[in-house]
């Protein structure tokens, strides 16, 4: 199963994604699990702890898959 985010605006860090998805309890621990290669950004390891993330990207961490979608924007119909 999938955690689905919706991102507002251009993009979200990884470093704030792993904290909003509450995968990583700080900002100082999904630091160090991103340095040290535990976390994949659509199938390859990231180690840019604010690499700029946009709908449509997948990250997989910690036996979970985080799917990135595009917020609704306000005055749509969706």
């Amino acid at each position: 199963m999938s955690i689905v985010v919706e991102v507002r605006g251009e993009y979200i860090q990884l470093d704030q994604l792993l904290k909003t998805t509450g995968l990583c309890h700080s900002g100082g621990y999904a630091h160090a699990e991103i340095d040290a290669g535990n976390v994949r950004v659509d199938g390859a390891v990231e180690t840019r702890k604010r690499a700029k993330l946009r709908p449509g990207q997948r990250v997989v961490y910690g036996g979970e898959t985080v799917e990135l979608v595009a917020a609704a924007q306000p005055g749509s119909d969706a």
